[in-house]
């Protein structure tokens, strides 16, 4: 990997790099209830691109995906951490997938829904967090069920509660977390996609996204990811197919 002036100034314009994370997403950023301070996945990337650039990093943390994706408007940061979506890539240029989280569907006791292909039809009210990779990509993909958005991950959940919806659309570690406090309730089998976590930046810096690019395939290749996984003990996560650089 060689880092052009370019791209250095193109990442960190201000000197330093500022960092997008997006805090509800506990299998890549924790925040540590004693400190205050943000650990996880996406950090210790994130302080690795800072290292490589030779810039101190400064943490711009988010409480939802959408919130995070939307900052990219007000120049809120330079990188981030974040779902790879066809409907944020006008706006954020992507790397190639460096993790991917499977998503999938929950459904309460007694539920008549036996599989993921049962999930698409008519009367059938999904509880999604808004603006999350995955509401994004049911609003693509679903034909007959409908969409019952919510703010954030927790909502989702509550609404799915005590709205009594038939079913809960989530990344499948948190879905068994759900699952093991809401007695009866299922994780149905497979997943419906997979979400591709990459890292971005604001589009119309060419030389800084090439190296990103480089960047997301170096650390999996390195095994930087997969060490990352391990040392936070993160499960439900895998480390994304290796593809061409962006």
């Amino acid at each position: 990997m060689t880092l052009s002036p370019a791209a250095r100034s193109e990442l960190a314009p201000t000197g330093k790099l500022r960092v997008g994370i997006n805090y509800q997403n506990f299998l890549l950023v924790n925040k540590d209830p004693a400190s205050g301070e943000y650990r996880g996945i996406a950090v210790d990337l994130g302080r690795e691109l800072g290292r490589r650039l030779g810039v101190p990093v400064e943490l711009v943390a988010f409480d939802a995906a959408g919130k995070l994706a939307d900052a990219v408007k007000t120049g809120a940061w330079d990188v981030a951490f974040l779902a790879n979506e066809p409907a944020r890539a006008t706006e954020i240029a992507f790397s190639t997938a460096y993790l991917e989280i499977e998503a999938g569907y929950l459904v309460p006791a007694g539920s008549p829904i036996r599989t993921i292909a049962d999930v698409d039809r008519e009367g059938v009210r999904i509880a999604v967090a808004a603006k999350s990779a995955y509401d994004l990509y049911l609003s693509r993909n679903l034909k007959h069920a409908q969409l019952v958005r919510a703010q954030g991950i927790d909502a989702s959940y509550d609404i799915f509660v005590k709205d009594k919806l038939e079913v809960l659309s989530g990344l499948k570690p948190r879905l068994a977390t759900d699952c093991a406090k809401l007695p009866g309730s299922r994780v149905l089998e497979g997943r419906f996609t997979a979400v591709q976590q990459s890292v971005g930046t604001p589009q119309g810096r060419p030389a800084g996204a090439k190296y990103l690019g480089e960047f997301a395939q170096d650390v999996k290749a390195s095994g930087f990811v997969a060490a990352a996984i391990a040392r936070h003990a993160v499960r439900g996560v895998s480390v994304a197919p290796h593809g061409p650089a962006r």
